[in-house]
C-alpha cells in the first residue's frame, strides 16, 4: 500500500484506524523526531514498549516499504522541519473537539517534565555566572520567540545593569545594535523552529567578536548551538498550530530566580529604589483610585450644597 504526501500527513491520515501500540509509535515520533530519528526499529520500539515487529508493521501502514524508507523520511523531515502547513495537517485529526483543553495542557506539563529531565545542570549554572560576569547583555528572540525575550529582557533589568534587547526589524537593524558586542559581553539567543536565521546570524556574529554566546532552544541538534559555548535545553511543542513555549519561559523564569539568589543584595537595592519612584510617581492603580475617589467625593459635596 503506497501513499503520498510528507510522513506527518500519512501519520494523520491513518491515526485512527492504527493499534493502541502504532498510536504511542505515532505520538512519540510526533512530539519526539529529533529523539527517533536516532534510533534503530528495535530501540524505537522498545521506546514505547511494542514489539519489534510492531514498529515494522507501523512503517508498512504509512505506505513505506520498510522501517529504513521510512527512516529515510524521517531523516529528511527532521532536517526541513515542520512548516506551518505540516503542523496544521498533524494537529487536525489528532485531537477531539471536547478534549483540547486537556490535551493542550497536559502536552505543556509534558515538554516542562522533559525539561526538567533533559536540561543539563552545569550549563544551566554556568549561564548564571556568565550573565553575572558580563559588562552588557544582549538579548536576541525574533517572532514568536519576542515574547520570551522581552519577558526576560523586563526581569533582568532589575537584577543587572545594561541589559539591551535587540529588537531589530531587520539584518542591518540587528547588526547596528550588536556592532559594539565584545569579549566582556554575553549575547543570549532564544529560537525554535522553524529557526531564526537572524537570530542565527546574530549568534555567529558574537562568537566571532568574542562574546559569550547563551542559547534556549529546544534539542541538542539545534543549529543555534553551533555558536554556543553554553545551551539551555527546554522542550517545545513544534508539531501543533501554535507553538508551545511553555516549557522555555519556565526555564526562564528559574533562570531568573537563580539569578536574584546569586545577587541578594543587589536586587534588593534595585527593588527598594523602584518602590520609593513608584510612591513618588503614583505608578500604580490604588494611587489613581484614590484620586479617583477623592474628586467623587468632592463632586457630593459640592452637589449637597447646592441642595
Amino acid at each position: 500500500m503506497q501513499q503520498s504526501g510528507s510522513l506527518f500527513a500519512r501519520i494523520n491520515n491513518q491515526y485512527n484506524s492504527m493499534s493502541k501500540g502504532q498510536k504511542r509509535l505515532a505520538n512519540f515520533i510526533i512530539n519526539h523526531y529529533d529523539q527517533a530519528v536516532f534510533m534503530t526499529a528495535a530501540k524505537l520500539g522498545k521506546q514505547v514498549d511494542v514489539s519489534e515487529s510492531t514498529t515494522v508493521r507501523f512503517a508498512v501502514l504509512l505506505g513505506y516499504d520498510g522501517f529504513p524508507q521510512f527512516h529515510n523520511a524521517l531523516q529528511e523531515h527532521v532536517m526541513t522541519k515542520l512548516n506551518s502547513v505540516q503542523r496544521m495537517e498533524v494537529s487536525f485529526g489528532r485531537i477531539e473537539q471536547d478534549r483540547i483543553l486537556d490535551t493542550v495542557l497536559q502536552s505543556d506539563i509534558d515538554k516542562i517534565k522533559m525539561t526538567l529531565e533533559q536540561t543539563d545542570r552545569n550549563a544551566f549554572a554556568q549561564a548564571v555566572n556568565l550573565i553575572l560576569e558580563a559588562e552588557h547583555i544582549y538579548i536576541v528572540g525574533i517572532r514568536s520567540c519576542a515574547p520570551l525575550a522581552g519577558f526576560l529582557s523586563y526581569y533582568l533589568n532589575q537584577i543587572v545593569p545594561d541589559v539591551h534587547l535587540v529588537g531589530a526589524s531587520s539584518y542591518s537593524e540587528l547588526f547596528e545594535e550588536i556592532v559594539r558586542i565584545n569579549e566582556k559581553d554575553v549575547i543570549i539567543g532564544i529560537s525554535f523552529p522553524r529557526y531564526s536565521m537572524r537570530t542565527l546570524k546574530a549568534m555567529e556574529f558574537a562568537r566571532n567578536q568574542k562574546a559569550k554566546v547563551i542559547t534556549i532552544t529546544d534539542s541538542v541538534h539545534s543549529p543555534m548551538n553551533q555558536y554556543s559555548s553554553c545551551n539551555l535545553i527546554a522542550r517545545s511543542d513544534m508539531a501543533s498550530i501554535v507553538d508551545s513555549l511553555v516549557a522555555p519561559l519556565s526555564l526562564i523564569n528559574a533562570l531568573l530566580v537563580a539569578l536574584c539568589m546569586k545577587s541578594q543584595k543587589e536586587v534588593l537595592h534595585t527593588l527598594e529604589t523602584m518602590e520609593r519612584i513608584w510612591d513618588e510617581y503614583q505608578v500604580y492603580n490604588s494611587d489613581e483610585s484614590e484620586y479617583e475617589e477623592s474628586d467623587q467625593a468632592k463632586t457630593i459635596r459640592k452637589s449637597e450644597k447646592l441642595r
